[in-house]
Parts: C-alpha cells; structure tokens; sequence
C-alpha cells in the first residue's frame, strides 16, 4: 500500500507492507520539500509551476510504487490545497494528468487520522491522550480516551502560515513577535476549553516535524537512534528556545541540530505556537510520536482489510 501525503511543506510518498493488524512501517519513502503554501499567487491560487512540479512528482511515485509491487495507492492534500482558491482545479488537473484521486482532508478528519496513530503507538493503557500537532498551514489538537477523539480540533496556525503572516524580518522585530504571540494566544485560548472539557490528560503527545525538531534541539536522540528511543519535550525547554531563536537569523537556526535549511525559517513560529498551545493548556511535557498523519491513513484503511 502506497501513501502520498500533499503538505503544505513536502510531499511525501510512504509505501508500507499491508495487511490486517500490522504496523505501518515504511518499506520505502521518497519525498520533495514542494512548499505548496509558498506557491500563491496574490489571489491565492496554487500557481502553474508548483502543479507542473507536483505532477512530476506524482509520475516518479506511480513507477516507484508500481516497481515496487503496490497493489493501492492513496493520495491525500491537507491545508495547502484546502485554503487555496483553485483547489479543486488543481485537484482535476492531477486526476487528468496522472489519474489519481486526492481526497482533501478537513482539518478536523487530520486530527483524527493523526489522533489514530498516536493512540496505536502509545496503546490502551496511556488512558486519555491529549494530542498536539504543528504543520505548515494548521494546528491540529485532539484529545480522547478511545481510538476516535472525543473532541478534534483544527485551527490555522501553521509554522509555515505565521511565518509568512508575521515574520517580516530576519531576526523578526519585536513588534511582529508580540503581534504573532497575540494571534496564536487568541486562537487557542479560544477551543482550550473545548479541549479540556474531557478531562486531564494522562499523557500529552506532539506529533509532526516541528516539535521532533524542537525537541532535538532541546537534548532528545536524533532520528538515526531508531523511533523507540523515548523522547520528551518540556514547556520549560519550548520557553528557553523560543528566547533564543528569536534573536537568531536564519541562517544561524540551520546549523542547530535536526533542524534542515528548509525548516529553519518556519521553526521560530512552530516553537511560538508550541509555547501557547502547551500553556494555555497546561502542558508541562510533551511526548514525541514518530507516528503521524501518514500513518493514521494507513492504519484507518489497514482497519478495513479483510483479517
């Protein structure tokens, strides 16, 4: 089974040995760091030369996955192409040009997919879980005691979204830094009930490329430890670096380590929203997951295979 995420950042191919009850773990990846979100034009529309990039892309997955054996392939588009004012053109050209289907995932269903994943990692006995994860375009929060979240939220506070919205500067003026910090507190302050009417949490987890990188630089082991090593991210580590990055120029955040010179730019506003998702609700730790959105599409399939 063959997975193509279409992000706001990257596009990722994730191909997986599938059947009923297994795990999702990669047989084979590949992936290009497209920036859908940085291809607007000034109506909003995805222009022509992401989409002409995006159809390469989707051609060089096809013949992996057929090399490789993929009986189904799964294509879906998160933010990028949700907000953007030729989505659904730009859906029909892909179906025209390379025959796949992409579903658009409201921000609501990518809370759950990804709310999914992490319960399968963590299992039955973390009890209730509180889940937090930080993409290109949106914020996804959701928090339950079963495999489906009681409450799924999405707000539209992205890494790379506030970056571009609030950022203007490299290092970023302290005005615009305080103007960010205020939209993101407002935007969460406002679902933070919602999201903790179901009760305290017995773990919070992060998922997703911003916090794995914010808790690298915090002290946890690299990826090339393997995804069984335990790491942690605390508010009081998230606080420390929202400090020290936003005095340091880009160029500077690209040596920390884990961080690419893709993400560096994205990552003081990943950590800004960081800091006032886990204080507005009371989060002293965070969990880190290696599983994520991908890997709840495929599990929420892999859930209707014949057993």
């Amino acid at each position: 089974m063959g997975v193509l995420d279409i992000g706001s950042n990257t596009v990722h191919l994730l191909l997986v040995d599938a059947h009923y009850g297994a795990a999702p773990i990669p047989a084979s990846k590949l992936k290009i760091p497209l920036r859908l979100a940085e291809h607007l034009t000034p109506e909003g529309n995805v222009d022509n030369a992401a989409v002409e990039t995006l159809v390469d892309f989707i051609h060089k997955a096809q013949e992996l996955a057929e090399d490789l054996g993929v009986t189904e392939l799964m294509a879906f588009a998160t933010s990028a192409i949700r907000d953007a004012g030729n989505g659904v053109n730009v859906l029909n050209r892909l179906v025209e040009e390379t025959g796949l289907q992409v579903e658009v995932l409201s921000g609501e269903d990518e809370a759950r997919m990804t709310f999914l994943a992490v319960r399968r990692w963590f299992g039955w006995s973390a009890g209730r879980l509180l889940v937090l994860d930080i993409g290109g375009g949106s914020l996804e929060l959701a928090s339950g005691v079963d495999e489906e979240p009681d409450v799924a939220v999405s707000l539209p506070l992205g890494a790379g979204r506030m970056t571009r919205a609030y950022l203007h500067s490299d290092p970023p003026s302290p005005e615009d830094l305080r103007e960010l910090r205020k939209y993101v507190r407002a935007s969460i302050a406002s679902v933070a009930g919602k999201v903790r009417r179901g009760g305290e949490p017995r773990i919070a987890v992060a998922s997703s490329k911003t916090f794995r990188q914010l808790a690298r630089i915090a002290g946890a082991a690299s990826s090339s430890e393997g995804p069984f090593v335990e790491r942690t991210l605390t508010l009081e580590a998230v606080q420390q670096l929202v400090k020290v990055l936003s005095v340091m120029p880009v160029h500077e955040r690209s040596q920390l380590p884990g961080v690419s010179e893709g993400r560096a730019e994205q990552l003081l506003a990943g950590a800004i929203v960081a800091e006032g998702a886990m204080e507005l609700l009371g989060i002293d730790e965070l969990a880190i997951c290696p599983w994520a959105l991908r890997e709840g599409v495929i599990l929420h399939r892999m859930d209707s295979l014949p057993s």
